[in-house]
């Protein structure tokens, strides 16, 4: 069965009734931590009905965002690094038929298959300005760290598409916001999670339309 995509929704054609139809275009989100951002994607697409996350794919069976997932009653993977570079989870992931694929605080490297499956359409958050604090082991805490250390007067986050190298796909969108004097890392922290929480949803959804 061809799939088109088409605005927000996806355009299928059923040889058998010879006739399209539309449903809605599905995101697969990857994730290794609480899953705020994950939520913040969930919620956004509940209330506007434009898309809907139909897989989480996590690396740790503690985390926060599986709690997520089974309160919204959404399929989850948990994946080792065995399994994740075995073709048994493109498999299971193209099941889903993504239009995109949306890492949101997921903490290993993505996979070159899966990239070549998916040119394009895989996305990630990164809580610095882009190309500045970034690299293999800059994540959380460690960014608004160095962030803070170099003395910078400003901060914020960077929403771009996955290629081989870490935190080197194009960019899609910046947002700022002031370090300001009185500023630590975890004050910096949740100012940045605000910019993450409102800018990555509306990203998706610029995507998709």
């Amino acid at each position: 069965m061809p799939v088109y995509p088409r605005g927000r929704a996806l355009l299928l054609y059923c040889a058998k009734n010879n006739r399209y139809f539309y449903t809605m275009q599905s995101l697969v989100i990857f994730a290794s931590g609480t899953g705020t951002n994950a939520d913040a994607i969930i919620q956004h697409f509940k209330s506007n009905g434009k898309a809907r996350v139909a897989l989480i794919v996590c690396n740790k069976a503690e985390a926060g965002v599986l709690d997520i997932a089974r309160r919204e009653e959404i399929p989850f993977l948990i994946v080792d690094k065995k399994t994740f570079n075995e073709t048994l989870l493109l498999e299971q992931i193209g099941d889903y038929k993504p239009s995109l694929i949306v890492l949101a605080g997921f903490l290993w490297k993505i996979p070159q298959a899966l990239i070549d499956v998916y040119p394009g359409r895989i996305i990630n958050i990164h809580p610095a300005l882009l190309p500045g604090y970034g690299g293999k082991g800059m994540y959380g805490g460690k960014v608004h760290h160095a962030v803070m250390a170099a003395g910078d007067k400003e901060s914020g986050i960077t929403i771009h598409y996955v290629n081989e190298v870490y935190d080197d796909g194009g960019i899609i969108l910046q947002a700022r916001c002031e370090v300001a004097e009185y500023d630590n890392p975890e004050t910096l922290a949740g100012r940045i999670h605000k910019l993450e929480h409102f800018y990555y949803p509306r990203a998706i959804e610029f995507l998709l339309s």
